[in-house]
């Protein structure tokens, strides 16, 4: 931390904004948190958390603690801002920007010379330049020489946020070469990866170009798993060797594709330019139509019974997280009870509230169901005993029960 930069103000206070806050606190800076939402800000200023990340819990409280960190519903002076707000898509899976938009405008009355503004929300590409700059230059400061403004997009993994945000590589590119060198400064203060240098649009670029990358393997994937059960094929065997060949690396099928970053990061770039990004297109539609897949298979199992029972492992977009954004398995969840298959139990244990929905233990999952659908291999889900299962309908749609000899499951 140098002398000159010492207060930073975080915009946005969830899965990325609150980390990045606690541990700029926890690094010696005096933190800024700000959410819109009032119960949010109350609870951080009690030192308690409103998301499961571990470690999280005990970083906010030392730094509330300390007097390091608080939080407000509106932005202060600062040295540094941080815009860490959410980037959703709308209905025709365009862009919304307002959040970056809103953010943008809410620190400009607050801008000094010498300030830094840093947009970490996954972004397409020409947010930077093109809106936040723009915004931000209504303050009257002259960009590049007393404004320095710049991208540098998260990637962490939820589940190991606190240490990936440290340890890993950062891209940072500014609106010119003065706020990129100002933005590399300063994340050399608490990042202890290498951080790579460029401009705004390619650091953009760069994390929207790393999930759909992943987007389009895991559609391959999923294009298997529907071929593979067509075939009566074990899918997942089929994978495992040919992983075997020393350049193929084919992920893993699943319900679908979930989080905030996947799920929604190909669809910025196919909005820049359509016409050239059909590959990345067909991959968002294979992988959102997957859910209608499983959803069909539910019926079909569902029409042979009375009154079935069917429980559903896992609502969560990924193993072992409570983040619920994008999640396949939950829009599967709801569309069995919508279309009124059966009963439908829900068994989560990472989210206790599930909005319309039963949640129940596993024992009681297991026990009641006649329709198993698996969709998330939460750990605890690992040790449950197979032999709970053979007088069950299982629908596996992760992985989680699979044997590689076992060709008789989806």
């Amino acid at each position: 931390m140098t002398e000159s930069t010492k207060r930073v103000c975080v915009l946005g206070l969830g899965y990325i904004g609150l980390p990045t806050a606690s541990i700029l606190a926890s690094k010696g800076y005096d933190v800024i948190g700000v959410d819109v939402q009032r119960n949010i800000v109350e609870t951080i200023n009690r030192g308690d958390i409103h998301i499961e990340e571990p470690g999280l819990d005990l970083l906010v409280k030392s730094a509330v603690n300390s007097g390091k960190l608080k939080a407000t519903v509106e932005p202060e002076a600062a040295d540094v801002f941080f815009i860490s707000v959410p980037t959703p898509l709308t209905e025709d899976n365009a862009p919304d920007l307002t959040y970056v938009e809103a953010a943008s405008r809410a620190i400009t009355p607050f801008l000094k010379p010498g300030n830094l503004v840093i947009l970490e929300s996954t972004s397409p590409p020409g947010t930077t330049d093109d809106i936040v700059a723009p915004i931000v230059a209504e303050s009257g400061l002259t960009l590049g020489e007393e404004l320095f403004v710049a991208h540098a997009p998260e990637r962490v993994l939820p589940g190991h946020i606190l240490r990936e945000a440290v340890e890993n590589d950062r891209i940072v590119g500014g609106i010119d070469p003065q706020s990129t060198q100002a933005a590399a400064n300063f994340y050399a203060t608490f990042v202890g990866g290498t951080i790579f240098s460029t401009d705004a649009r390619t650091a953009e670029l760069s994390k929207l170009t790393e999930n759909a990358f992943r987007d389009v393997n895991i559609a391959f994937a999923n294009e298997l798993s529907l071929l593979c059960n067509k075939l009566q094929v074990n899918v997942w065997e089929l994978i495992e060797l040919a992983n075997r060949h020393p350049r193929v690396s084919i992920l893993r099928p699943g319900p679908g594709v979930g989080g905030h970053c996947i799920a929604v990061d190909p669809w910025f770039v196919v909005h820049a330019a359509p016409e050239l990004t059909p590959l990345m297109a067909t991959a968002r539609n294979v992988n959102d139509g997957k859910p209608n897949y499983v959803v069909e298979k539910v019926r079909q199992r569902s029409a042979r019974l009375r009154d079935p029972v069917i429980a559903c492992l896992g609502v969560t977009y990924k193993a072992d997280v409570d983040d619920l954004r994008e999640s396949p398995a939950l829009e599967i969840a709801h569309e069995i009870q919508r279309q009124e298959l059966g009963e439908v139990l829900v068994c989560e244990p990472f989210v206790r509230e599930l909005d319309g929905l039963t949640n129940v233990s596993i024992n009681e999952a297991i026990h009641r169901a006649d329709i198993i659908v698996a969709m998330v291999p939460h750990r605890q889900f690992k040790r449950i005993d197979q032999e709970l299962l053979k007088e069950k309908i299982l629908i596996d749609t992760c992985g989680l029960f699979m044997t590689p000899l076992d060709h008789r499951r989806f």
